[in-house]
Parts: structure tokens; sequence; C-alpha cells
């Protein structure tokens, strides 16, 4: 699992990021959830790369003990999680729009600070 912290001047809008996500062969999809809006634990067939546009949301990982098992988006952060990892997810107090993608295991983001999890 990979997070990647936006670290640019200025915060990014949705058509940025969705461009960066096109340009790493991605072919992403925008979701948005209301505030206090929570999935229960899953997991998904392929690698899920998330970004997170506008307000916020928090992954708890509950196969992942400690605080490296929870992870919090804000706008421009973006996500990296393998298949078959198990999460939950719950959207922050403003709401949250994200772009998500499938990604191929080769693929690798770019143009970010990695902090590997």
């Amino acid at each position: 699992m990979q997070v990647i912290r936006w670290k640019g001047s200025h915060l990014p809008d949705e058509e940025e990021l969705r461009q960066r996500m096109q340009e790493q062969g991605l072919v992403p999809y925008s979701w948005s959830n209301a505030p206090g809006d929570t999935y229960a634990v899953h997991s998904h067939s392929y690698d899920k790369v998330l970004y997170c546009v506008r307000g916020s949301i928090r992954f708890v990982l509950p196969d992942t003990p400690g605080p490296e098992g929870i992870i919090d988006l804000g706008p421009g952060d973006c996500m990296i999680l393998p298949a078959g990892t198990r999460h939950s997810a719950f959207v922050g107090p403003k709401g949250v729009t994200c772009l998500e993608a499938q990604r191929t295991p080769t693929r690798r983001s770019q143009g970010h600070e990695q902090v590997g999890r």
C-alpha cells in the first residue's frame, strides 16, 4: 500500500488530477459521498488508485495494526491499494469527491512524494 501526499504549491482541481491519472494510462471515474458516509470492510480484485479531489476520507485497514492501518486523505493525496487489501472508509465532515481507477500491478505513480505503509 502506498500513500502519495500532494506537495504542490496549490490545491489541484479535478481536471488536473484526471489528466495526471490518464497520463499514467489509467481510466479514472469520479464519485462523491456526503459527510459521515461510511463503507463497510471490503476488498477489490484489482489494484485501486484513488485521488482525493475535495473534502476528506479516512481508510482503515483492519489487517494492519496500529497507526499504519489508518490513512487520512485530503485534496490531492493519492492512495494505491493492492488487490485483496481489506479496507473500510469514513467520509469527513465536508464530504468527499474522489477519482478512482483500476491499475495493473506494474504501473507506478510519478511526480509525488511517496510514503510507504
